[in-house]
């Protein structure tokens, strides 16, 4: 049986139809009732739900779980703790294989979402258990897109002029349900799963241009404006963790680009990765409604 955590949010919802496609035994933990039934309805025959900072939470997920695909917590305070009790309840229910999805450059300490996933990372390595560590790049996200249909402008939080690079997140649930298949071939393995390119917001702004069809400009935006936004509150005084997360990320990215190399995903998926133009053609051009953001699970 495969644990999956976060099973309805950003990765989860690409990841669980391609482990059920494949036969796979799949048990979702989820926080809300909806995000339950919604897996159900995708076939899934195990959901437990609960929160994962519970740890007897974890405890009842971890039971009979040959294999964990944990997502943590996005920019939770208790994200490292609640980590480490996912290690421990993994190792303590004898779990064979627990593939952890981290983030691109976990080394980086002036960011806290980085350092916390480094620091969970040492912890998995030292856990006795088999392990895989993904580290993607920033996510290609439809609900980042909502801004162009709805206000006719790309919105980015730090500088415009600096070089990030991205993955599509249906390629990184291929390569996470390959891992979670074939996971003595990946033992021991932490990969970094970057998409090809280095993109500005001005390079950005300049692809969705061409795939509507008409000129979309870049523009900056308050990092606080950006977090009471996209959290749906009226200041940013209401999230002050996320916040302060937000704040070091627009200062980090405004003074360094965020860059990584495509071998290793290209490897992985055994042909090219999903661009971000070939992203933005498959959302923008879809039925899909992009506005529509994935939850967290």
């Amino acid at each position: 049986m495969i644990l999956v955590t976060a099973a309805n949010g950003n990765q989860g919802k690409f990841l669980i139809p391609r482990l059920i496609a494949t036969g796979q035994v799949v048990r979702a933990c989820v926080r809300s009732e909806e995000s339950a039934q919604a897996l159900r309805t995708a076939g899934v025959t195990d959901v437990l739900v609960g929160d994962i900072s519970d740890p007897g939470v974890m405890t009842r997920a971890m039971h009979g779980v040959d294999k964990v695909y944990y997502v943590g917590p996005t920019l939770h305070p208790k994200e490292r703790e609640m980590g480490f009790a996912a290690i421990d309840a993994a190792r303590e229910a004898g779990v064979r294989h627990f593939v952890f999805s981290s983030v691109l450059h976990a080394i980086l300490t002036d960011l806290t979402q980085h350092e916390i996933k480094r620091d969970l990372e040492e912890y998995l390595l030292s856990s006795g258990m088999e392990f895989t560590i993904l580290q993607p790049a920033n996510y290609m996200l439809r609900h980042r897109l909502k801004p162009v249909l709805e206000q006719g402008v790309f919105l980015l939080s730090w500088a415009l002029d600096r070089y990030q690079s991205m993955v599509d997140l249906s390629d990184l649930a291929d390569v996470a349900a390959a891992v979670l298949e074939d996971s003595d071939y990946h033992s021991g393995a932490t990969y970094e799963l970057v998409a090809p390119g280095r993109y500005t917001a001005h390079d950005i702004a300049e692809i969705i241009s061409e795939v509507v069809d008409r000129k979309v400009p870049a523009k900056q935006i308050d990092a606080d404006e950006f977090t009471a936004a996209s959290l749906g509150a009226d200041h940013e005084s209401a999230f002050p963790y996320h916040t302060k997360a937000a704040r070091a990320i627009s200062k980090r990215y405004s003074s360094h680009d965020f860059i990584g190399n495509s071998n290793v995903l290209t490897w992985l998926l055994g042909r090219n990765p999903t661009s971000f133009k070939q992203f933005a053609q498959r959302e923008l051009n879809s039925e899909n409604d992009p506005t529509d953001s994935p939850g967290a699970g």
